[in-house]
């Protein structure tokens, strides 16, 4: 793998009530010379073929932090945790030496977890996140309501949001049975103290839902599609 080939770029998220641009989600784009650009769960399947998928974290991390400790400090910076991150002893070391070398501030940074990353060993999982936590940065369980949710999760693990999956979304505006959904969900984390955050907010109606009933941040192509760093910066103080 070539590290110039893969590119970083950066989704808004907005912060209810009042869509304040508040931080990005980093993603990884690779331009492969042979399967094109790879992007999501194409490129960790190419990556952990090639038994690169530790050197493309480490990778995607360290681009992300050292654009992000150039932004304003109003902004955060949310990074994807994968199974084999958190399967690896030496990541959260990894982290904090990354942070340090930035210069980033590690409460300003969110972890993104799914479900898939915690299921082999959640006692261990929920372990080396509190160490992370402890030092400031915060944890949100990503893609909530895409899968089968173990509720342990919400008692074991040290998190401060639930981002809720796109399908929980998509049809808040329209489907009253989704909405309840919505509502419940936002209740129960607002009982645990754990923000939400609805992910895949694509039309003006959706994004006037999610805001009304609570959910303290919101991202989609309504606010915008993954972008450069450069593109992602125009948007502060708009």
């Amino acid at each position: 793998m070539n590290d110039d080939a893969v590119r970083i770029v950066f989704q808004p998220q907005f912060a209810s009530p009042d869509d304040v641009f508040t931080g990005a989600e980093a993603l990884a784009r690779w331009d492969h010379p042979e399967h094109g650009s790879l992007a999501g769960d194409s490129l960790v399947a190419i990556a952990q073929a090639g038994g690169i998928t530790r050197r493309l974290a480490r990778h995607i991390a360290r681009a992300a932090l050292e654009i992000a400790a150039r932004w304003p400090d109003t902004l955060r910076l949310s990074l994807n945790v994968t199974a084999m991150d958190l399967f690896d002893r030496t990541f959260g070391e990894d982290l904090l030496a990354m942070l340090a070398e930035s210069g980033f501030p590690p409460d300003r940074l969110t972890l993104e977890i799914t479900e898939q990353a915690l299921v082999a060993d959640l006692d261990r999982s929920a372990e080396r996140l509190r160490v992370l936590a402890g030092h400031g940065i915060q944890i949100a369980l990503d893609d909530f309501g895409a899968g089968f949710c173990n509720f342990r999760y919400l008692k074991v693990l040290p998190l401060d949001a639930l981002k809720l999956d796109r399908s929980m979304i998509e049809g808040v505006a329209g489907d009253a049975r989704d909405l309840a959904v919505l509502r419940g969900i936002v209740a129960m984390a607002k009982a645990l103290d754990i923000a939400v955050i609805a992910e895949g907010v694509e039309t003006v109606q959706q994004r006037d839902v999610v805001k009304a009933e609570g959910c303290a941040v919101w991202q989609g192509y309504l606010g915008g599609k993954p972008m450069s760093a450069s593109r992602l910066l125009t948007l502060v103080g708009s």
